[in-house]
């Protein structure tokens, strides 16, 4: 049986808005290259197969009833919503402090500073960060815990590897200067990780 009643048909909006503002974002800062190539060690790659495949189990999970939580179902859909537009919000702010700086694949930019203002001073990767609350309420809005597991858990791999090959890209450019920003400010969590 079909769980249509749970999903707020604002998520389903908010995510549409979502998910389209990403493709157009993607297509228009994407560098090219083979030096651009190199960098990103295939990291957009894997998180849009990543997305895909979690994404598309998490839907199917949520609409089926697979995983639902009964108890306060609504205000767990409606916590969802909430940490979808937070997360856009945060994600749109960190990408508008970086400007021109900002790629959709890892790349170093001709005169390329080092950007440690704004959201930038609280964490190294406040974009991922908007992006993963993003997912976490994505999961949520469907009042399913194993909707959120299996977008949450999957994205947030992926997400992992891409601050990774990112900071190896930023250590390398920048040397001691990334190297000293990263003592002081955490990757995704402030004060926390």
């Amino acid at each position: 049986m079909i769980v249509w009643s749970f999903i707020p048909i604002p998520a389903a909006a908010i995510s549409a808005v979502w998910l389209v503002s990403e493709i157009i974002l993607g297509r228009m800062t994407r560098s090219t290259g083979p030096e651009a190539r190199q960098r990103d060690r295939s990291s957009l790659r894997i998180l849009w197969i990543t997305l895909a495949a979690a994404i598309t189990v998490g839907i199917y999970l949520g609409l089926h009833g697979i995983g639902f939580i009964a108890y306060g179902s609504r205000i767990v859909s409606i916590v969802g919503l909430v940490l979808i537009v937070l997360g856009m919000a945060l994600r749109w702010v960190a990408i508008a402090t970086l400007r021109r700086y900002f790629t959709s694949n890892v790349s170093i930019q001709a005169g390329h500073e080092l950007v440690n203002r704004g959201l930038y001073r609280i964490v190294r990767h406040p974009s991922y960060a908007g992006s993963l609350l993003s997912f976490l309420g994505f999961g949520l809005t469907f009042a399913n815990w194993l909707s959120v597991l299996v977008i949450f858990v999957p994205v947030f791999c992926a997400f992992l590897y891409r601050i990774t090959v990112e900071e190896h890209a930023l250590t390398t450019h920048f040397g001691d200067r990334y190297t000293n920003y990263c003592r002081t400010t955490k990757r995704l969590i402030p004060g926390v990780y």
